[in-house]
């Protein structure tokens, strides 16, 4: 990897890690050597340090004393307060969309639809995790504004630690038809219709994760074992 400026380099050590993560290559609780990270990227310990901090304040990574640097496993608490977010968000991003977004942007998104389905039928399992997360990305750009983007980007990360800790079961194919529900509403300027879809598409993200909060009985948990 070619060396840069120390603020090129740790942004890009942030970014690959970040992609790792969504995409599904990092799992929660993976520790993050500093050394390792630094011989991956050829790179000091203290330029590491800086992207493992940045990291942990974008609450992606968890910092350990005397421990290390870990991908953060978020609570049941927390998994329920980013898909709240989001459902919010994903609301006020349609009633933006339907006012602005152009017929070269409902192209864009129909492409970007054809790529995931093309992925799930051939069940690409890391290409279509991208596309189906990024798709949620594009609509943010798409608004225009930068600090929705930015929130929606923090959001989108989040949300993949939450589903690798808890199992999403969710139907690739049917994320990918529930995104072209939407996008068939923001081509017809249906706001109301728009907004609905993509708040209940959240919702159903949400419930097909196992987010039960409840401590099982250790003896009923082992008792196959016993």
């Amino acid at each position: 990897m070619p060396r840069g400026s120390p603020t090129t380099t740790t942004q890009r050590i942030v970014d690959s890690i970040t992609a790792a993560i969504v995409e599904r290559r990092l799992m929660p609780g993976t520790k993050l050597a500093e050394q390792r990270l630094a011989d991956i990227f050829a790179v000091s310990r203290t330029v590491v340090r800086q992207a493992l901090n940045q990291l942990s304040r974008d609450r992606l990574v968890t910092l350990e004393p005397a421990r290390g640097a870990f991908v953060a496993t978020p609570s049941v608490e927390e998994a329920h307060q980013v898909f709240e977010l989001r459902q919010l968000l994903e609301g006020a991003m349609m009633r933006l969309l339907v006012a602005r977004i152009t017929k070269t942007q409902i192209a864009e998104l129909r492409a970007h639809l054809k790529a995931e389905r093309e992925a799930i039928a051939l069940n690409q399992v890391a290409e279509r995790t991208r596309l189906l997360a990024h798709f949620h990305s594009l609509l943010a750009r798409m608004t225009g504004n930068q600090v929705l983007e930015e929130l929606q980007a923090d959001l989108l990360s989040r949300s993949s630690l939450i589903s690798l800790m808890y199992q999403s079961s969710q139907s690739a194919a049917e994320s990918s038809a529930e995104h072209t529900a939407i996008v068939d509403a923001l081509d017809k300027r249906q706001m109301e219709v728009a907004v609905q879809l993509a708040e209940s598409h959240i919702e159903q993200v949400e419930r097909n994760l196992r987010l039960d909060p409840r401590a099982p009985d250790l003896a009923e948990a082992l008792k196959e074992h016993v």
